[in-house]
């Protein structure tokens, strides 16, 4: 069996918001949420994080991206991290950019490039930095 490895997001504390808003810009679909409050150890957690995704699992396109609300600090700084999209398709490459783009800061603009047909850097409204390519 070959290894799988995924990207494992932590939002503390904004994890629903998040996946709401990767529902919206990359359609993504939720295969499994598992909320604090269902593991039977309270102890586990801090108070007033009961509702808090203490696990979710998305899939875009087939692809799976795993997610938590983390310790629910509120610390929403993601570093030395970039999600990489590649798609075939420019319309919808671009309006995943902008949908990413709304709230957040763009690093790069999606732009033809010497390497690319299109590509663009954007950093969303929650920390997670993406990279859009255009190509195969």
């Amino acid at each position: 069996m070959q290894m799988r490895i995924e990207s494992y997001l932590f939002f503390n504390g904004h994890c629903e918001e998040a996946i709401n808003f990767y529902r919206k810009t990359l359609g993504a679909r939720v295969s499994l949420l598992v909320r604090f409050r269902d593991n039977p150890d309270k102890s586990a957690y801090p108070p007033g994080a009961e509702n808090k995704i203490m696990h979710a699992m998305v899939s875009v396109d087939g692809n799976t991206i795993m997610m938590s609300d983390g310790a629910c600090d509120g610390d929403l700084h993601f570093t030395g991290i970039s999600i990489s999209l590649t798609l075939k398709d420019d319309l919808r490459a671009e309006r995943i950019f902008n949908g990413l783009s709304d709230g957040g800061q763009v690093q790069m603009p999606f732009v033809e490039t010497f390497w690319a047909e299109k590509f663009g850097l954007v950093t969303d409204r929650f920390g997670v930095s993406w990279m859009i390519t255009v190509g195969d």
